[in-house]
């Protein structure tokens, strides 16, 4: 198979690696806007598999003939281009997921394209990162072993190894993607009810072998469709893992405006976007650097089997590979799309249209391909009493 990824950041270059060492994939396409640092960074691969190739998304044009190169495109561009890739994708008649950003209608609006991809023969697979993404995975998996589904609860967090004080925290992805799930609502169900919860609440303690007791609080985003997928659960809800005290401190930060886009204030006579300060303020605090990040994940997905209560539990810790300097996030988010993404080019996936992650992904198949990474899910079950039907 050819394979284009769209975006040769960090994600974008560590998805490239990973298909690099794919026996099934035949060419990857890493395309840019800025090609040297794609093209140094190819030249470490010690491959001749991948085409550096210059890319403008904001041009349709440009976008659609880049695209037309493969059978698959992966895009590692900023979630604000998954709809224009995606009706790119359909146009051109190629198959494609991405990395996701389920924030401001973005999901919805791909999944409205469902039956032109349809008619295309075209597989779409939005929110394929890690929350959403890997959560989703885990919890369709989770419920296909069930006969009926009352309780979805996930969490995911990416902290540093080593936290320095004051906010026990190192930039693993975007500030704007954090700013974002930490501003917009969280979507959850609560008693079998849809509704929307602010983000940065609902903390509660959560622990770990090796990092001891952390919190975890909603944010946005990261149920994806899961609450279309299940709607009739009794509990479906994503929280954010962090170190105890991360989450009073941002909502301090928000409710003082810091993290708002549309703040501007007059400086020096000079307007300034707030929002746009307090992210280079914390750019530097924040940088990972050479230091070592991690990436926790628990999935908790309870319901009935031959009228028994059965809750299936996944768990991942994984961390950065300091032999490749490959970060923890990295390692997770980037082998997570790049399988899925090799599933549908290879034929494992067949299903044509905008499908959701946990409709369509065989988490079998899923958690031993990651295992081969070094991405190691565990899987945990237990049983409580019979049910009596009076």
């Amino acid at each position: 198979m050819k394979v284009v990824v769209l975006g040769a950041g960090l994600m974008g270059k560590e998805i490239a690696r990973d298909l690099v060492d794919s026996k099934e994939v035949e060419t990857v396409y890493l395309a840019d806007l800025s090609i040297e640092n794609a093209k140094e960074f190819v030249d470490t691969l010690n491959t001749k598999k991948v085409e550096v190739v210059q890319l403008d998304a904001d041009c349709d044009e440009d976008l659609r003939e880049v695209m037309g190169r493969g059978n698959v495109v992966i895009n590692a561009l900023f979630y604000t281009f998954n709809e224009r890739v995606a009706k790119a994708a359909i146009d051109v008649g190629v198959h494609s997921v991405d990395l996701g950003g389920h924030i401001g209608g973005i999901t919805e609006s791909i999944f409205q394209l469902n039956n032109l991809a349809a008619e295309k023969g075209v597989t779409i697979i939005p929110d394929l990162g890690v929350a959403p993404g890997m959560v989703n995975i885990l919890a369709g998996y989770g419920a296909t072993k069930l006969d009926t589904v009352d309780s979805i609860k996930l969490y995911v967090g990416g902290i540093p190894t080593e936290p320095k004080p004051p906010l026990h925290y190192t930039r693993v992805f975007s500030l704007d993607g954090v700013f974002d799930h930490y501003t917009e609502p969280s979507k959850m169900i609560q008693k079998g009810i849809l509704a929307e919860v602010e983000s940065l609440t609902g903390i509660e303690p959560i622990y770990f072998d090796e990092f001891g007791v952390l919190e975890a609080f909603y944010t946005s985003g990261g149920i994806s469709t899961l609450y279309k997928t299940f709607p009739d659960v009794k509990t479906l809800e994503y929280k954010t893992i962090r170190y105890k005290g991360h989450a009073e401190k941002f909502k301090l930060l928000a409710e003082l405006g810091f993290l708002d886009k549309n703040n501007i204030v007059e400086a020096s006579g000079q307007e300034v976007n707030v929002r746009e300060v307090t992210k280079e303020v914390l750019k530097k605090k924040l940088d990972l650097g050479k230091k070592t990040d991690a990436v926790l994940l628990r999935a908790i997905i309870s319901g009935e089997k031959s009228e028994e209560q059965i809750t299936y539990e996944y768990e991942m810790v994984v961390r950065k590979d300091l032999e490749k300097n490959v970060t923890a996030m990295a390692r997770a988010t980037a082998n997570t799309i790049s399988v899925v993404a090799q599933m549908v080019g290879n034929g494992m996936i067949t299903e044509r249209g905008v499908i959701a992650p946990e409709s369509v992904v065989p988490g079998r198949e899923f958690i031993k391909e990651m295992a081969k990474r070094g991405v190691d899910i565990r899987e945990t079950s237990h049983r409580s009493s019979m049910i009596v039907k009076w």
